[in-house]
Protein backbone atom coordinates (compact mmCIF):
# COMPACT_ATOMS: atom_id res chain seq x y z
CA UNK A 1 0.00 0.00 0.00
CA UNK A 2 1.16 3.66 -0.95
CA UNK A 3 2.02 5.98 1.87
CA UNK A 4 -0.50 8.65 2.91
CA UNK A 5 0.29 12.07 2.03
CA UNK A 6 -0.37 14.16 5.70
CA UNK A 7 -3.65 15.39 4.35
CA UNK A 8 -4.86 11.94 3.59
CA UNK A 9 -3.88 10.88 6.59
CA UNK A 10 -5.75 13.86 8.49
CA UNK A 11 -8.88 13.17 6.45
CA UNK A 12 -8.80 9.86 8.49
CA UNK A 13 -7.86 10.90 12.03
CA UNK A 14 -10.57 13.64 11.92
CA UNK A 15 -13.44 12.71 14.24
CA UNK A 16 -15.93 13.83 11.87
CA UNK A 17 -14.90 12.07 8.82
CA UNK A 18 -16.50 9.60 7.40
CA UNK A 19 -14.55 6.31 6.48
CA UNK A 20 -12.48 6.72 3.64
CA UNK A 21 -14.36 3.73 2.58
CA UNK A 22 -17.98 4.86 3.17
CA UNK A 23 -17.36 7.97 0.22
CA UNK A 24 -18.80 7.11 -3.16
CA UNK A 25 -19.85 3.73 -2.47
CA UNK A 26 -23.34 2.90 -3.09
CA UNK A 27 -26.17 2.93 -0.36
CA UNK A 28 -26.45 0.24 1.69
CA UNK A 29 -30.19 -1.92 1.35
CA UNK A 30 -29.94 -2.38 5.39
CA UNK A 31 -33.35 -5.23 4.72
CA UNK A 32 -30.74 -7.31 2.80
CA UNK A 33 -27.84 -6.07 4.77
CA UNK A 34 -29.51 -7.97 8.53
CA UNK A 35 -31.21 -10.27 7.00
CA UNK A 36 -28.12 -11.62 5.06
CA UNK A 37 -26.90 -12.23 8.77
CA UNK A 38 -25.77 -10.74 12.48
CA UNK A 39 -22.71 -11.48 14.12
CA UNK A 40 -21.80 -10.89 18.15
CA UNK A 41 -18.31 -9.03 17.61
CA UNK A 42 -17.71 -7.94 21.08
CA UNK A 43 -18.96 -7.86 24.36
CA UNK A 44 -17.76 -5.08 26.53
CA UNK A 45 -17.73 -5.85 30.45
CA UNK A 46 -16.82 -3.78 33.44
CA UNK A 47 -20.65 -2.18 34.63
CA UNK A 48 -21.04 -4.18 37.71
CA UNK A 49 -25.23 -3.63 37.65
CA UNK A 50 -27.47 -3.96 34.52
CA UNK A 51 -26.69 -1.45 32.04
CA UNK A 52 -30.31 1.23 30.76
CA UNK A 53 -28.54 3.14 27.72
CA UNK A 54 -26.15 3.11 24.92
CA UNK A 55 -25.22 4.99 22.61
CA UNK A 56 -22.27 5.14 19.44
CA UNK A 57 -20.07 8.38 19.13
CA UNK A 58 -21.03 10.40 15.98
CA UNK A 59 -17.21 9.12 14.16
CA UNK A 60 -18.49 5.56 15.01
CA UNK A 61 -15.20 4.89 17.34
CA UNK A 62 -16.68 4.73 20.84
CA UNK A 63 -19.04 3.79 22.18
CA UNK A 64 -20.86 5.25 25.80
CA UNK A 65 -23.21 3.29 28.21
CA UNK A 66 -24.80 4.44 31.57
CA UNK A 67 -26.39 1.84 34.14
CA UNK A 68 -27.65 0.93 37.43
CA UNK A 69 -23.81 1.29 38.55
CA UNK A 70 -24.35 5.48 38.33
CA UNK A 71 -21.72 5.56 35.97
CA UNK A 72 -21.30 6.34 32.41
CA UNK A 73 -18.30 4.04 31.10
CA UNK A 74 -17.07 5.06 27.49
CA UNK A 75 -15.57 2.28 24.87
CA UNK A 76 -12.69 1.79 22.39
CA UNK A 77 -15.21 -0.25 19.70
CA UNK A 78 -11.83 -1.66 18.14
CA UNK A 79 -10.54 -2.98 21.08
CA UNK A 80 -13.63 -3.08 23.77
CA UNK A 81 -11.09 -1.15 25.75
CA UNK A 82 -12.67 0.85 28.53
CA UNK A 83 -11.52 4.44 28.08
CA UNK A 84 -13.05 6.22 31.14
CA UNK A 85 -15.45 6.10 33.97
CA UNK A 86 -17.58 9.24 34.10
CA UNK A 87 -19.17 9.75 37.54
CA UNK A 88 -21.16 12.32 39.39
CA UNK A 89 -24.56 11.12 39.00
CA UNK A 90 -25.93 9.66 42.42
CA UNK A 91 -28.78 6.95 41.28
CA UNK A 92 -29.28 4.93 37.77
CA UNK A 93 -28.49 6.72 34.46
CA UNK A 94 -31.26 5.75 32.25
CA UNK A 95 -29.89 7.56 28.74
CA UNK A 96 -26.97 8.45 26.93
CA UNK A 97 -26.86 10.66 24.10
CA UNK A 98 -24.23 12.07 21.82
CA UNK A 99 -24.51 15.66 19.90
CA UNK A 100 -24.08 15.35 16.05
CA UNK A 101 -20.53 16.98 16.41
CA UNK A 102 -19.44 14.69 18.97
CA UNK A 103 -18.15 17.10 21.07
CA UNK A 104 -20.96 16.52 24.32
CA UNK A 105 -22.11 13.43 25.60
CA UNK A 106 -25.17 13.94 27.55
CA UNK A 107 -26.42 11.81 30.71
CA UNK A 108 -30.17 11.49 32.07
CA UNK A 109 -30.89 9.57 35.45
CA UNK A 110 -33.08 8.93 38.15
CA UNK A 111 -30.87 11.30 40.19
CA UNK A 112 -33.38 14.19 38.77
CA UNK A 113 -30.64 15.40 37.01
CA UNK A 114 -28.78 16.00 33.00
CA UNK A 115 -25.12 16.29 32.29
CA UNK A 116 -23.45 17.35 29.54
CA UNK A 117 -19.84 16.09 29.43
CA UNK A 118 -16.65 16.84 27.48
CA UNK A 119 -16.24 13.03 26.13
CA UNK A 120 -12.72 13.93 25.23
CA UNK A 121 -11.63 15.12 28.53
CA UNK A 122 -14.36 13.58 30.83
CA UNK A 123 -15.08 16.99 32.33
CA UNK A 124 -18.46 17.70 33.37
CA UNK A 125 -19.22 20.41 31.74
CA UNK A 126 -23.25 21.11 32.40
CA UNK A 127 -25.60 20.15 35.06
CA UNK A 128 -29.70 21.01 33.51
CA UNK A 129 -32.36 20.10 36.54
CA UNK A 130 -35.24 22.16 37.78
CA UNK A 131 -36.62 22.50 41.39
CA UNK A 132 -39.63 20.32 40.95
CA UNK A 133 -38.11 17.52 38.74
CA UNK A 134 -38.53 13.51 39.77
CA UNK A 135 -36.23 10.56 37.88
CA UNK A 136 -35.40 12.08 34.17
CA UNK A 137 -35.79 8.48 31.88
CA UNK A 138 -35.73 9.48 28.56
CA UNK A 139 -33.79 12.21 26.49
CA UNK A 140 -33.86 12.87 22.70
CA UNK A 141 -31.98 15.61 20.95
CA UNK A 142 -33.26 17.40 17.92
CA UNK A 143 -31.74 16.31 15.08
CA UNK A 144 -29.10 19.59 14.09
CA UNK A 145 -28.11 18.81 17.86
CA UNK A 146 -29.14 22.56 19.19
CA UNK A 147 -32.03 21.47 21.87
CA UNK A 148 -32.32 18.51 24.12
CA UNK A 149 -35.88 17.49 25.46
CA UNK A 150 -36.34 15.29 28.59
CA UNK A 151 -39.12 12.65 29.87
CA UNK A 152 -39.25 11.87 33.39
CA UNK A 153 -41.66 10.80 36.13
CA UNK A 154 -43.41 14.39 35.46
CA UNK A 155 -46.27 15.30 33.78
CA UNK A 156 -44.14 18.09 31.64
CA UNK A 157 -41.78 18.04 29.29
CA UNK A 158 -38.37 20.45 29.84
CA UNK A 159 -36.41 21.54 26.43
CA UNK A 160 -33.09 23.12 26.73
CA UNK A 161 -30.75 24.64 24.50
CA UNK A 162 -27.54 22.22 24.87
CA UNK A 163 -24.68 25.11 23.84
CA UNK A 164 -25.77 27.47 27.12
CA UNK A 165 -27.61 24.44 28.95
CA UNK A 166 -30.97 27.55 29.24
CA UNK A 167 -34.09 26.16 29.68
CA UNK A 168 -35.99 26.97 26.55
CA UNK A 169 -39.41 25.44 27.09
CA UNK A 170 -41.76 23.67 29.51
CA UNK A 171 -44.33 21.68 26.86
CA UNK A 172 -47.64 20.86 29.11
CA UNK A 173 -50.97 19.23 27.61
CA UNK A 174 -54.51 21.39 28.08
CA UNK A 175 -55.81 18.92 30.12
CA UNK A 176 -54.85 20.77 33.11
CA UNK A 177 -56.51 17.09 35.46
CA UNK A 178 -54.17 14.70 33.57
CA UNK A 179 -51.44 14.30 35.91
CA UNK A 180 -50.08 10.79 34.36
CA UNK A 181 -45.90 11.16 33.55
CA UNK A 182 -44.78 11.88 29.79
CA UNK A 183 -41.96 9.19 30.34
CA UNK A 184 -40.72 8.85 26.73
CA UNK A 185 -39.55 11.65 24.01
CA UNK A 186 -38.47 11.39 20.57
CA UNK A 187 -38.05 14.24 18.35
CA UNK A 188 -39.45 14.49 14.75
CA UNK A 189 -36.43 14.16 11.49
CA UNK A 190 -37.09 17.67 10.98
CA UNK A 191 -37.16 18.84 14.73
CA UNK A 192 -40.58 20.75 14.26
CA UNK A 193 -42.07 18.26 16.52
CA UNK A 194 -41.78 16.07 19.33
CA UNK A 195 -43.86 12.92 20.29
CA UNK A 196 -43.74 11.90 23.89
CA UNK A 197 -45.46 8.46 25.49
CA UNK A 198 -47.33 8.52 29.50
CA UNK A 199 -47.17 6.04 31.60
CA UNK A 200 -50.68 4.75 30.92
CA UNK A 201 -49.83 4.51 27.03
CA UNK A 202 -51.10 7.44 25.39
CA UNK A 203 -49.01 9.21 23.14
CA UNK A 204 -49.03 13.11 22.23
CA UNK A 205 -47.68 14.73 19.59
CA UNK A 206 -46.31 18.37 20.17
CA UNK A 207 -45.17 21.67 17.78
CA UNK A 208 -41.93 22.53 19.38
CA UNK A 209 -41.37 25.70 17.90
CA UNK A 210 -42.67 28.14 17.97
CA UNK A 211 -45.57 27.72 19.87
CA UNK A 212 -44.77 24.54 22.39
CA UNK A 213 -48.34 22.98 21.48
CA UNK A 214 -49.75 20.01 22.23
CA UNK A 215 -51.44 18.90 18.60
CA UNK A 216 -52.52 15.78 18.71
CA UNK A 217 -53.77 13.18 21.59
CA UNK A 218 -53.79 9.42 20.98
CA UNK A 219 -54.98 6.87 23.00
CA UNK A 220 -52.07 4.83 21.75
CA UNK A 221 -51.30 1.66 23.70
CA UNK A 222 -54.05 2.78 26.71
CA UNK A 223 -57.34 0.39 26.82
CA UNK A 224 -59.82 2.27 28.67
CA UNK A 225 -60.97 -0.45 31.27
CA UNK A 226 -64.48 -1.26 32.16
CA UNK A 227 -64.47 1.19 35.10
CA UNK A 228 -62.48 3.59 34.73
CA UNK A 229 -61.47 4.58 38.33
CA UNK A 230 -58.49 5.64 39.55
CA UNK A 231 -57.45 2.39 41.11
CA UNK A 232 -57.21 0.89 37.66
CA UNK A 233 -55.72 3.79 35.99
CA UNK A 234 -52.91 3.15 38.52
CA UNK A 235 -51.70 6.32 40.98
CA UNK A 236 -48.76 7.42 42.58
CA UNK A 237 -47.96 6.96 46.10
CA UNK A 238 -45.63 9.47 47.87
CA UNK A 239 -44.82 7.41 51.32
CA UNK A 240 -42.86 4.57 49.23
CA UNK A 241 -42.55 6.46 46.13
CA UNK A 242 -44.04 3.37 44.30
CA UNK A 243 -47.20 2.60 42.76
CA UNK A 244 -50.50 1.64 43.95
CA UNK A 245 -51.50 -0.24 40.56
CA UNK A 246 -48.66 -0.94 38.01
CA UNK A 247 -49.42 0.70 34.39
CA UNK A 248 -49.89 -1.88 31.85
CA UNK A 249 -49.50 0.30 29.06
CA UNK A 250 -46.45 2.21 29.82
CA UNK A 251 -44.54 3.44 26.72
CA UNK A 252 -41.17 1.93 26.73
CA UNK A 253 -39.84 3.01 23.35
CA UNK A 254 -40.70 5.86 20.50
CA UNK A 255 -38.68 6.39 17.23
CA UNK A 256 -39.40 8.71 14.15
CA UNK A 257 -38.68 6.49 11.11
CA UNK A 258 -35.79 8.72 9.22
CA UNK A 259 -38.07 9.26 6.59
CA UNK A 260 -40.81 11.10 9.14
CA UNK A 261 -43.61 8.98 7.55
CA UNK A 262 -43.66 6.80 10.77
CA UNK A 263 -43.84 7.24 14.31
CA UNK A 264 -43.29 3.68 16.14
CA UNK A 265 -43.81 3.42 19.86
CA UNK A 266 -43.45 0.01 22.35
CA UNK A 267 -45.04 -0.56 25.14
CA UNK A 268 -45.38 -2.47 28.41
CA UNK A 269 -48.46 -4.50 27.06
CA UNK A 270 -45.69 -6.02 24.91
CA UNK A 271 -47.21 -4.96 21.53
CA UNK A 272 -45.12 -2.22 18.62
CA UNK A 273 -47.55 0.78 16.99
CA UNK A 274 -46.95 2.06 14.13
CA UNK A 275 -48.04 5.25 13.31
CA UNK A 276 -48.83 6.58 9.64
CA UNK A 277 -47.69 10.70 10.28
CA UNK A 278 -48.40 13.33 9.94
CA UNK A 279 -51.65 12.98 11.67
CA UNK A 280 -50.69 9.62 13.84
CA UNK A 281 -53.18 7.34 11.82
CA UNK A 282 -52.37 3.59 13.17
CA UNK A 283 -50.95 1.78 10.78
CA UNK A 284 -50.47 -1.69 12.73
CA UNK A 285 -49.52 -3.67 15.68
CA UNK A 286 -46.50 -5.72 15.71
CA UNK A 287 -46.33 -8.52 18.61
CA UNK A 288 -43.41 -10.99 19.38
CA UNK A 289 -41.87 -9.83 22.43
CA UNK A 290 -43.14 -11.57 25.49
CA UNK A 291 -41.76 -8.52 27.55
CA UNK A 292 -42.01 -4.79 27.96
CA UNK A 293 -40.37 -3.31 24.87
CA UNK A 294 -37.76 -1.09 26.30
CA UNK A 295 -35.90 0.27 23.06
CA UNK A 296 -35.56 1.16 19.08
CA UNK A 297 -33.31 1.84 16.50
CA UNK A 298 -34.64 2.20 12.77
CA UNK A 299 -32.04 1.58 9.79
CA UNK A 300 -31.46 5.28 8.11
CA UNK A 301 -33.15 3.86 4.83
CA UNK A 302 -36.36 3.46 7.01
CA UNK A 303 -36.76 -0.16 6.06
CA UNK A 304 -35.96 -2.06 9.41
CA UNK A 305 -37.10 -1.32 13.13
CA UNK A 306 -34.60 -3.38 15.56
CA UNK A 307 -36.47 -3.34 19.05
CA UNK A 308 -35.30 -4.29 22.39
CA UNK A 309 -37.37 -5.84 25.47
CA UNK A 310 -37.35 -7.66 28.79
CA UNK A 311 -37.66 -10.11 26.81
CA UNK A 312 -33.99 -10.40 26.80
CA UNK A 313 -34.56 -10.52 23.03
CA UNK A 314 -33.57 -8.23 20.22
CA UNK A 315 -35.88 -8.60 17.48
CA UNK A 316 -35.14 -6.81 13.64
CA UNK A 317 -38.72 -6.04 11.85
CA UNK A 318 -39.27 -5.16 7.97
CA UNK A 319 -41.52 -2.15 8.29
CA UNK A 320 -42.97 -2.65 4.41
CA UNK A 321 -44.71 -5.57 5.73
CA UNK A 322 -44.43 -5.56 9.76
CA UNK A 323 -42.76 -9.10 9.58
CA UNK A 324 -40.12 -9.78 12.27
CA UNK A 325 -37.20 -11.63 10.15
CA UNK A 326 -34.28 -12.13 12.86
CA UNK A 327 -35.17 -13.04 16.75
CA UNK A 328 -31.55 -12.59 18.93
CA UNK A 329 -31.58 -13.64 22.53
CA UNK A 330 -27.81 -14.02 23.53
CA UNK A 331 -27.96 -11.65 26.61
CA UNK A 332 -29.31 -13.38 29.75
CA UNK A 333 -31.44 -10.88 31.01
CA UNK A 334 -33.58 -8.14 29.33
CA UNK A 335 -32.22 -6.07 27.18
CA UNK A 336 -32.97 -2.29 27.65
CA UNK A 337 -30.72 -0.02 24.88
CA UNK A 338 -29.65 -0.31 21.54
CA UNK A 339 -28.21 1.98 18.99
CA UNK A 340 -27.19 1.10 15.09
CA UNK A 341 -23.56 3.00 14.17
CA UNK A 342 -23.35 5.81 12.17
CA UNK A 343 -22.84 3.85 9.21
CA UNK A 344 -25.72 1.23 10.04
CA UNK A 345 -23.66 -1.34 9.92
CA UNK A 346 -22.98 -2.36 13.37
CA UNK A 347 -25.62 -2.42 16.43
CA UNK A 348 -24.63 -1.98 20.40
CA UNK A 349 -26.89 -3.79 23.07
CA UNK A 350 -27.22 -3.08 26.57
CA UNK A 351 -28.50 -5.32 29.07
CA UNK A 352 -29.68 -6.18 32.77
CA UNK A 353 -27.07 -8.89 32.48
CA UNK A 354 -24.34 -6.15 32.84
CA UNK A 355 -23.12 -6.17 29.10
CA UNK A 356 -22.74 -4.00 26.09
CA UNK A 357 -22.53 -6.12 23.08
CA UNK A 358 -21.41 -5.07 19.73
CA UNK A 359 -23.01 -6.66 16.55
CA UNK A 360 -22.14 -6.72 12.31
CA UNK A 361 -25.08 -7.63 9.99
CA UNK A 362 -24.36 -9.03 6.21
CA UNK A 363 -23.23 -12.61 5.03
CA UNK A 364 -20.46 -14.85 7.17
CA UNK A 365 -17.12 -13.59 6.26
CA UNK A 366 -15.64 -16.14 4.07
CA UNK A 367 -12.61 -17.91 5.46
Amino acid sequence: MADLTASELALILSPLSPSPLQTGTAPVDFLKYWAAGARELTTFRGHSHGVWSVAFAPNGLTLASGGADRLVRLWDIETGRLLRSLRGHTADVRSVLFTPDGQTLATASEDRTIRLWNPTTGESKKLLFTRYDHNVVSLSLSPDGLMLARGSHNKDIKIWEVATGTELMTLLGKDQYDHHWSVCVAFSPDGMHLASGMDIGKIKLWEVLPSGEEKIVHNGHWKEPEEDTSETRGYFVDDDGGFQKVMDYWIGAMAFTPDAKLLITGSRDQTIKLFDMPHMAEQRTLKGHTGWVRSFAVTADSKVLISAGDDSTIRFWDLSNGRCFRTIKAHSAAVRGIALSPDGMKLASASWDRTVKLWEGGAEPQE
